[in-house]
């Protein structure tokens, strides 16, 4: 039974950090809505209560059961899970003389096990409006910072403790040696789960859920899909068959190219060549959530048409990956940004259960279980593809025209990305970066380009054209949840734009976005 801390999550955007912060230890967790915990049987070794957008005080403001562990297990609040700790045990929380929010210097009265070995004066993040004016009988102050007196609290006689900062985010110098501290030498943690245990158990876990049961998956051509069925290849051979769709908005050559490459894997691959019923259904449709779901809708049609041409099959396999959930609002209490097709559900119609088993992993994971897995590098190294592929990158209609000229264009860039030496610049490889990257597309952790709905007057020898502009987006990340926009150099920028504006007919203009995540999105769409 593998050993895991359940975090239990109130509705803060960055929850996921917290999990990415324990899996990068080695210790195994699982986030759950706080309104939903799990039975809690002997393979769990400690809870995590997130942050909120919440006061303890709105209405609706999320509650949790803590007759079911407090006392039992170890608990760590965090932010909003400090508050409510001290909310319910008979502490006081109020309003903040003013909103705490930003780097702080937390100085450490109580060291203990939670903040053993870390310096006694240390910077935090703070993010919150109330504050605990007052800490519940039987609990004690560990550590204080200039506004916040009880920054950090423990109840004495039993292994529970509570922040008002975020230990998660990468702004709290020690937050990762806390995180530490509280699952190894409060919970008591071994830090033994890595991408071989996770194999291992995942294929314990497909092979119990589907039996002799026959499984579908949608093959992309991305890493995602790819660890998937590799994955559940090992766990039930031929009785998967992978469906790999032409929806008309994959890259240039992608149909053929890919499906060649997965035939080499062995794997047992149908190619579904159906772009025209795509683009017909997308005409006129110019809302992205519009857009999105009807890509969604027409994929899980042509799952359906093929399951029916299967004879057994009764599971429906997904490449489904932690963000996807956390972006769709998969957890109670979180805002939603976009839908993914992937998690907004089956139709009545489609009688498959689903399977999912990447669901709790983050992208970096995704591909350190991929190289255990012996997937080849060029595979595992491809960038991050949206599930509505080209789709979301047409801003506005998407018609066949636009879709050659956006092709046609992220061609270029794409090969100019891996035609660029960057050996000897320092640029680590975004997929493994404990590697030296030797192109510009390994040192880029997605990229990929834009068609604008509007066109701008250019001239061409003599002629004055009136065409597209398009926008390059090359962005570097470890999981999706935030971005940063990749410094390209000026030379490369010259070329690619000479390149695109010369080659692809319909397009005069190449701009380059400079926007990060957040506020922005990757994704235009």
């Amino acid at each position: 039974m593998t050993e895991k801390i359940l975090i239990l999550d109130s509705g803060s955007q960055v929850t996921q950090l917290i999990g990415r912060r324990l899996r990068e230890l080695g210790v195994y967790c699982e986030i759950h809505p706080s309104g939903k915990i799990p039975p809690i049987d002997g393979s769990v070794r400690g809870i995590i209560l997130s942050g909120s957008p919440c006061s303890v005080y709105d209405q609706g403001a999320p509650v949790i059961d803590f007759s079911l562990f407090k006392g039992k297990l170890p608990v760590l609040g965090i932010c909003y899970g400090a508050q409510l700790l001290a909310h319910c045990f008979g502490g006081k929380v109020g309003p903040s003389g003013s909103r705490e929010y930003g780097r702080a210097r937390l100085s450490i009265e109580d060291p203990g096990l939670l903040f053993e070995g870390i310096p006694s004066s240390t910077q935090v993040w703070m993010s919150h409006g109330d504050t605990i004016l007052s800490l519940p009988e039987g609990a004690s102050v560990l550590a204080s910072t200039a506004d916040v007196r009880n920054a950090a609290f423990r109840f004495q006689g039993e292994p529970t403790y509570a922040v008002q900062f975020h230990p998660e985010v990468y702004h709290t110098t020690e937050g990762t040696a806390m995180l530490r501290n509280f699952a190894f030498r409060i919970c008591g943690c071994k830090g033994d789960w890595t991408p071989a245990s996770f194999i291992e158990s995942s294929v314990a876990s497909i092979r119990e859920q589907v039996g002799d049961g026959k499984v579908i998956l949608g093959l992309s051509g991305g890493v995602d899909s790819t660890v998937a069925a590799v994955l559940l290849n090992k766990a039930i051979g031929h009785n998967l068959t992978c469906i790999f769709v032409n929806n008309g908005l994959l890259r240039k050559n992608e149909f053929t190219d890919v499906l060649a490459s997965y035939k080499d894997m062995g794997l047992n691959v149908i190619g579904a060549d159906v772009p025209e019923n795509f683009l017909s259904a997308l005409k006129g449709v110019t809302d992205p959530e519009a857009k999105r779901k009807t890509i969604g809708r027409l994929f899980i049609e042509t799952f359906d048409c093929y399951a029916r041409k299967i004879e057994g099959a009764g599971f429906l396999a997904q490449g489904t990956i932690y963000p996807d959930v956390i972006e769709s609002a998969g957890v109670a209490g979180a805002s939603k940004i976009k839908s993914h097709h992937n998690v907004g559900g089956l139709p009545e119609k489609m009688n498959l259960k689903i399977v999912e088993p990447l669901r709790m992993l983050f992208k970096d994971e995704v591909r350190r279980v991929g190289r255990a897995l012996g997937i080849k590098e060029e595979l595992i190294g491809r960038h991050p593809f949206p599930g509505p592929s080209l789709g979301v990158r047409i801003i506005g209609e998407v018609t066949p025209e636009r879709v050659r000229i956006l092709q046609d264009a992220d061609d270029v860039f794409i090969r100019g990305l891996r035609a660029y030496d960057c050996t000897g610049m320092g640029l680590r490889s975004a997929s493994d970066p404990s590697v030296e990257a030797r192109n510009l597309y390994e040192a880029i952790w997605q990229a990929g380009v834009i068609l604008l709905p509007v066109k701008s007057v250019g001239v061409m020898g003599d002629d004055r054209t009136y065409e597209y502009p398009v926008v390059l987006r090359a962005v570097v990340s470890t999981d999706g949840m935030t971005a940063d926009w990749v410094h390209l150099p000026y030379d490369f920028l010259a070329k690619v734009s000479n390149d695109i504006i010369n080659k692809v007919r319909g397009v005069n203009r190449v701009v380059y976005d400079i926007s990060s995540k957040p506020p922005s999105t990757i994704e235009w769409e």
